[in-house]
């Protein structure tokens, strides 16, 4: 049922465009596995072989930190409503920092240059395969609204607060590794 593809096609794009959320999966070569679910709102597709999101505070920062260490990267988009579908998309990921100039031209281009307090930094993968599969067991859900607590949690923290937060607890992942959160570009 699995079907695999070298780079995301027309209906790919399509279904991803048709989405509200999906999910990272990373992995340093020891510690733990992280998986985590983001809001398709602050994803882009860039080409053929690439995609990026605008990363938003959270808990932690293993992304950024299994990037660092190894570079390997999944997204995972799930079909909840509407036909039953599964997409991964493998490849190598790295972090792009906020102070580059990569970032403020990608922000500039992609969001207008308006990105929600609290983006700490953005996450481009470099697609090697697309793989779809039936999502027959996925369960149906209906879409109701984004949450306002990040945005809420994020305002009443301020900029000054924030970056306290990401210096508090976005430098190292669950197991020690560091994120590069405040490397300069």
């Amino acid at each position: 049922m699995a079907k695999q593809f070298p780079s995301l096609e027309a209906h790919h794009r399509r279904f991803i465009a048709a989405q509200r959320m999906f999910f990272t999966a990373s992995s340093a070569p020891t510690g733990h596995v992280n998986v985590s679910p983001r809001s398709t709102d602050m994803f882009r597709v860039l080409g053929d072989n690439s995609v990026l999101y605008l990363d938003r505070t959270g808990s932690g920062n293993e992304t950024a930190a299994h990037l660092k260490k190894d570079g390997r990267l999944t997204i995972m988009f799930c079909a909840v409503e509407g036909p039953p579908l599964i997409m991964r998309l493998y490849g190598r990921g790295h972090v792009i920092h906020r102070d580059s100039s990569e970032y403020r031209h990608l922000l500039s281009t992609l969001f207008d240059d308006d990105p929600p307090l609290g983006a700490r930094q953005m996450v481009q993968l470099d697609i090697d395969l697309v793989q779809t599969s039936c999502g027959f067991g996925v369960p149906l859900f209906d879409y109701k609204q984004e949450r306002p607590q990040m945005d809420a949690w994020a305002e009443a923290k301020g900029v000054e607060g924030v970056e306290a937060y990401w210096r508090e607890k976005n430098q190292v992942s669950l197991d020690g590794f560091p994120t590069g959160l405040f490397e300069k570009s």
